[in-house]
């Protein structure tokens, strides 16, 4: 027992974001990274629009994670940028000329410019009536970019041999790895692509271990005691909605420029850019990094392994993502991390005591 007149030894407080797991999971992620860049050069080339497929689809849930996961923006209107991203595309290289490389940074930042007065108009709106607000503006961008006749109107259009062919880097994959142009292009998009996804990966991590990250985790947790202590939520929720509508426009444009082809039925589609994005995030665990990377590759195995099932591959979408919801409310993740206490991407702080020596 220590004696009342000894002083009480001092101790050090300080926050920690590092966890045990996360330098072996940087090394692995590296590992696989360096695997996925040289994936071409022996890969086929369905495996190749599989996994840009894949690609695409996790940088969306990604967007929609840190919009709904952590701002507490429930948007079910997230279609708009991704079609407003790829009209840009094709407008700027069918009709201006421009390269696709550099429409592809045009189209975000056309998609953040839309996004602010978009955002003057559904901030307004709570709950339920934001994501109806959301939804509404898409079908007025559907609508809308239906009457431009310059880009097909209803119907449509494609992107010209000349563009598609002009993305840099297609000559030298031909040369390299000895492959036709079609088969060029689809690596051209595979490695841009890969680039997007890992820059939104990279973004949406660095984030939210920045102090806006911060702010963000506490809107998640709680958002009445968030305003309490400060927090501006309201410039914080602008901030996530405008970033997160450059990134989907980004992610649209590419997506069309793989396709070379698009309409408004396709590019505003609510089931495949919002719908299947939703289920992604939920089933693998909403408010976390790693639960949209599990949400989609699940949905891609169920996709490639069951889509031919016709009506019943999605009862069984909806199947499964009803018992995740009831068995596993915070996601297939959420089990994971529970069970062995994995932190792949470590953002949470907690506070940590030592001795002082």
């Amino acid at each position: 027992m220590m004696d009342p007149g000894t002083a009480k030894p001092k101790q050090i407080f300080r926050i920690a974001t590092a966890h045990g797991v996360s330098r072996p999971a940087a090394a692995i992620a590296c590992i696989v990274l360096l695997g996925l860049v040289l994936l071409p050069t022996f890969a086929g080339r369905n495996l190749i629009q599989d996994l840009i497929f894949l690609f695409y689809m996790l940088a969306l849930a990604q967007c929609w994670n840190l919009l709904a996961g952590y701002a507490g923006l429930i948007s079910v209107g997230q279609q708009a940028f991704v079609g407003l991203g790829g009209y840009v595309l094709f407008a700027l290289t069918l009709v201006a000329g421009l390269n696709p490389l550099l429409a592809i940074p045009v189209a975000g930042i056309v998609s953040a410019a839309l996004a602010l007065p978009t955002a003057l108009i559904v901030f307004r709106l709570r709950g339920a009536y934001f994501a109806i607000g959301t939804w509404v503006v898409a079908e007025v961008y559907r609508l809308g970019f239906a009457q431009v006749k310059a880009l097909g109107g209803g119907t449509g259009t494609s992107l010209t041999p000349s563009v598609t062919a002009s993305v840099p880097g297609i000559e030298w994959i031909k040369t390299l790895l000895d492959v036709r142009t079609p088969a060029a292009r689809d690596i051209a998009s595979y490695w841009l692509a890969l680039a997007l996804v890992v820059g939104t990966l990279a973004f949406v991590y660095f984030l939210l271990r920045s102090r806006q990250g911060l702010a963000l985790g506490a809107i998640r947790d709680r958002e009445a005691a968030a305003a309490s202590l400060g927090v501006d939520i309201t410039s914080i929720k602008l901030a996530v909605y405008v970033a997160t509508a450059t990134m989907t426009g980004m992610i649209g444009a590419l997506i069309y420029l793989q396709k070379a082809r698009i309409s408004p039925d396709a590019a505003f589609s609510v089931l495949d850019w919002t719908a299947y994005v939703i289920f992604i995030t939920v089933i693998g665990g909403i408010g976390t990094i790693e639960g949209p990377i599990i949400g989609a590759v699940v949905f891609y195995l169920m996709q490639r392994y069951l889509a031919d099932f016709g009506a019943w591959y999605l009862i069984l979408l909806g199947t499964l993502g009803i018992l995740v919801m009831l068995l596993a409310p915070r996601g297939l993740w959420g089990l994971l991390s529970r069970r062995y206490d994995l932190t792949l991407f470590p953002t949470r702080r907690r506070l940590e005591t030592e001795p002082d020596e």
